[in-house]
């Protein structure tokens, strides 16, 4: 759909620069590796702190006009980082990138366009084309880096933000003004008190500060002489081509196992076993096809996760909670983001990579040990009645331990009730709130 080829764009040209930019900015004047660090995770840091002010605006004056406006300080972002000539304006840049702040605007506008038992499938479109624009950027970057320079990954950004501005107010519809009312209120105590989201939140925050942990690693390793390795900038497609592959064949059969045989904490548990794995061969390796082989390990981890994140997310929030839910999941990542990449810059630094490996392996096998308590979801059904039918005082006392909640979506005149249809029978349902 249009928003998810606005979104994968836009992540494309963030992802395009994220194979070589710690090895290219390594040489900038000003340079260390905790700047560098900083930098690679920068972007998410601005993406955190105006998560909030973007929703509010998408509320107020539109999500169309929000997400133009998101559009054009990436652009500006992407102009700076372009025409850097030392770390600090390079950092600028990155900041700005990441001030044009509509990851969480385009899942809201989701929401208002697809209706509820379609939203997860939507969730996983949207997770799975952002995950191939990750595949496919890991390869092109070095292979464009290398033939016409390391500024023309930002021109290209700032390029594909255009034609996403163009897809926006040429093939996404504008959203309907729809109100719900629920029979309860959201806050963040309730979604951090809820173990299955709780588990979902750190998932996502763990996934994404570990990948920008992995893009400050493996181009510095692989190219600075005191690793070992030696390689040259130009090959450092030589280990992101594979990757990629592996990514993106790993990436289809995990999203089938997660979505239609309703598996994600499976496909966690293994991606997390794999991340354990990626670390221990990247820190430990003394030849180059051990540590590409940690690569591979690691892509495979990323993409296995990426097209059930934000499905599960939706899934387990109540429809009144997803909002809050998929802001505070974002919030935690976008967080997270810039936490793994300032760490990763302080470990070059002043530590090993070998001990920082070891302190990685640590931090996620107690992420596997915190996901076993993960639970999948419940198989729902949706029964749709007209306002005109519903007894209003039966409707607000309805409860039932197989029906998850109901609400009212007053522009079209229905009542949505969430409930378990293999244990519940429709006709109950209506028997239980029609006049």
């Amino acid at each position: 759909m249009p928003l998810s080829a606005i979104l994968s764009l836009r992540f494309f040209g963030l992802f395009l620069v994220l194979p070589v930019l710690s090895a290219y900015a390594l040489n900038l004047e000003g340079a260390t590796p905790f700047l560098i660090g900083v930098i690679v995770g920068g972007y998410a840091l601005t993406q955190a702190i105006f998560q909030v002010p973007f929703g509010v605006m998408s509320d107020k004056i539109g999500r169309k006009p929000t997400l133009l406006i998101g559009l054009i300080v990436f652009l500006i972002g992407s102009i700076v980082c372009a025409t850097s000539t030392d770390i600090y304006s390079l950092m600028v840049g990155r900041f700005l990138q990441g001030a044009g702040a509509i990851g969480a605007v385009i899942p809201a506008m989701i929401s208002d366009l697809v209706n509820e038992e379609s939203r997860g499938k939507a969730m996983a479109l949207m997770g799975g084309t952002i995950a191939i624009s990750f595949a496919l950027a890991m390869a092109l970057g070095p292979v464009l880096a290398s033939h016409f320079g390391f500024s023309s990954l930002f021109w290209i950004a700032g390029a594909l933000s255009i034609l996403s501005m163009i897809v926006l107010f040429t093939k996404v519809p504008t959203p309907p003004r729809i109100r719900h009312i629920y029979h309860s209120t959201t806050t963040t105590k309730d979604i951090l008190k809820d173990p299955n989201l709780l588990s979902m939140i750190i998932t996502n925050g763990m996934q994404k500060g570990l990948m920008t942990v992995a893009f400050v690693l493996i181009p510095i390793i692989l190219t600075t002489h005191e690793y070992g390795f030696d390689w040259e900038k130009k090959d450092l497609w030589q280990v992101f081509m594979p990757a990629m592959v592996m990514g993106l064949l790993a990436m289809g059969p995990a999203a089938v196992f997660g979505e239609k045989h309703n598996k994600p904490r499976e496909i966690f548990l293994l991606s997390i076993v794999l991340f354990i794995v990626a670390f221990a061969l990247m820190g430990f390796a003394t030849q180059s096809w051990q540590f590409v082989a940690g690569v591979v390990s690691f892509f495979m981890a990323f993409n296995m996760m990426e097209p059930l994140v934000q499905s599960m997310i939706s899934k387990f929030a109540k429809v009144h909670q997803k909002g809050a839910a998929l802001g505070i999941a974002n919030g935690v990542a976008y967080f997270m983001t810039f936490i793994g990449g300032a760490a990763a810059g302080i470990a070059l630094q002043y530590s090993s990579r070998e001990t920082f490996a070891m302190g990685l392996i640590v931090v996620s096998g107690l992420w596997l040990l915190w996901t076993f308590k993960m639970t999948n979801p419940h198989r729902y059904s949706h029964l749709y009645l007209s306002l005109d039918l519903v007894d209003m005082e039966k409707l607000n006392s309805l409860e039932h331990e197989h029906i998850a909640e109901w609400f009212i979506n007053e522009t079209e005149n229905i009542v949505a009730v969430k409930y378990r249809k293999t244990l519940i029978d429709e006709e109950a349902i209506k028997g239980k709130i029609s006049k």
